[in-house]
């Protein structure tokens, strides 16, 4: 894939997190103190307990202190490992043990540089939490109001699963386009240009995880 290429691809999934990834670093209508994420008793508390979380690290943290608190954010309410899977689809079971490690790792470090950046940017937005839908497949649903400080609201979607660890994000959908399924589309796409296999991606995620 061309440096073109892999930059269109870079800016597309920039655009989502602007919609949408921002929302973590938003202040809620709630009390903005630090709440641990071992008292989020039930999905909705989860989600109030990341974005207060987040808004904290924001306010008194910058530079690679703000992006590695960003990344133990992710380590404790996110599924990484599961995400990362679903994000790599059937390439997934073509990829080494090594290469898997090396993935996860990859795509971490790259996703909290990225939202450390973005959560830079912070600029008054309130996210306010409504619905909780609980599904037939494990998986709940939280739905929440970006409300930014001008134009409409942008409606965001929490997944979230509890696998016996507590309940842990699996995916954030934007205006109801899936976070996770558009990385799988990107990552799937740069393999296929890339000769059909996992590691030219790998060392593209962990080339961007270095800069």
């Amino acid at each position: 894939m061309s440096l073109l290429a892999v930059r269109r691809v870079m800016s597309r999934r920039l655009l989502l997190r602007r919609a949408g990834l921002g929302l973590a670093a938003a202040a809620l209508v709630a009390s903005p103190a630090l709440v641990p994420p071992a008292w989020a008793a039930d999905p909705a508390n989860l989600i109030e307990s990341v974005a207060a979380q987040v808004i904290e690290i924001v306010k008194t943290k910058t530079g690679a202190d703000r992006e590695a608190a960003i990344r133990q954010v992710l380590r404790t309410n996110f599924d990484l490992p599961a995400m990362g899977r679903t994000a790599l689809g059937k390439h997934w079971n073509d990829a080494s043990e090594a290469q898997r490690t090396r993935f996860l790792a990859a795509v971490e470090t790259a996703e909290a540089r990225a939202y450390s950046e973005r959560f830079g940017q912070y600029a008054g937005q309130t996210l306010t939490v409504g619905k909780v839908m609980a599904r037939p497949n494990g998986v709940t649903v939280v739905d929440s109001r970006l409300n930014q400080t001008s134009g409409q609201p942008i409606k965001l979607e929490w997944e979230v699963r509890n696998g016996g660890q507590g309940p842990l994000v699996t995916d954030v959908k934007v205006e109801g386009v899936s976070m996770v399924m558009t990385r799988r589309s990107d990552f799937n796409s740069y393999i296929q240009n890339n000769g059909g296999t996992v590691e030219p991606l790998i060392k593209e995620l962990e080339a961007r995880a270095a800069r």
